[in-house]
């Protein structure tokens, strides 16, 4: 398989398309039209290409990620508001507060969630585990736990099925132009909804790699335990960027048995779309990428 490397994500009944500097949202509005949003996007690092560097980078990308990932949301989000109306200058400000309000408690239950709880759910085995690295491994899987069942409840509501759906068709659009066939929606339809350049494997390899940090790093003091979880997580974000780098530039055969657990972790997050929805993530990839002139290069296809 050939990398294109073109990403994107699934937004509100829409799909967002990024190659390199450059991102596309294309969203199906309520009365059936396609919307698309195109917008030049300058990252961190090409502000700061001296911090573009292994293990560093990772977390700068991640931070981008969201930070473009809450723009498009919103966007794709606004044509299915109730009343669309002019905001003013005080609303504006108003609605941006309350949004980075939400972002900080999004963050802090997180940190709760997926760190302290896990942390102090495993106290519960320490009458039976005597062995500090196997009460790291038991927080870990206790962590990896939450975390799937977290995907499964969200999974159960509509709107989220939905973006679900879309994330199939994002992931379908990018296989079926890295296995060269041509972008029509019969050929994107027939395409895996899996990838291994997904954010899904991602939080899956930080969930991993934070494990072995787990079973290594071991202190008795809980507020200097949860401290150091929340000191190691720019760490663990950047080997676990690298990992899934590597992952989408290679077949190595050990590099596609790493890959295996976020591409079977993909089947909760991504499902499989309809037409429309195709069509939605063919129109985002086609705003940015020229696939027919990287599958002559690549395939040496040609498509009129």
């Amino acid at each position: 398989m050939k990398s294109s490397g073109i990403g994107g994500q699934a937004v509100i009944e829409g799909v967002m398309m990024r190659n390199q500097d450059v991102y596309a949202v294309a969203v199906r509005k309520p009365n059936g039209q396609i919307q698309v949003m195109k917008e030049q996007w300058s990252s961190f690092l090409d502000k700061h290409k001296k911090l573009n560097i292994p293990f560093v980078r990772g977390v700068f990308n991640f931070i981008d990620s969201l930070k473009l990932g809450m723009k498009i949301l919103n966007y794709s989000a606004s044509f299915y508001e109730e009343e669309e109306e002019e905001k003013d200058e005080k609303a504006k400000k108003k609605e941006s507060v309350i949004m980075g309000f939400t972002m900080v408690l999004a963050v802090v239950l997180a940190l709760g969630i997926f760190v302290a709880l896990p942390m102090f759910l495993s106290t519960l085995f320490r009458g039976f585990i005597h062995s500090r690295a196997l009460m790291g491994f038991v927080e870990g899987v206790i962590r990896l736990v939450i975390f799937i069942g977290y995907v499964l409840l969200i999974s159960l509501m509509k709107d989220i099925h939905r973006v679900f759906m879309y994330h199939g068709a994002e992931h379908k659009c990018i296989n079926c132009i890295e296995h060269g066939l041509e972008l029509t929606v019969e050929n994107v339809r027939k395409s895996s909804k899996r990838h291994k350049r997904c954010g899904t494997s991602f939080l899956l390899f930080v969930i991993l790699v934070s494990i072995l940090f787990s079973m290594v790093i071991q202190v008795d003091i809980v507020w200097l335990k949860i401290l150091l979880r929340i000191l190691l997580i720019p760490v663990i974000a950047g080997i676990s960027y690298e990992i899934l780098r590597l992952a989408g530039r290679s077949d190595n055969w050990l590099v596609n048995l790493i890959s295996k657990p976020g591409l079977m972790l993909q089947g909760l997050t991504t499902r499989e779309p309809d037409d429309e929805m195709i069509e939605v993530g063919i129109r985002s990839v086609e705003e940015v990428f020229d696939w027919k002139a990287y599958e002559e290069k690549e395939f040496g296809k040609k498509f009129s």
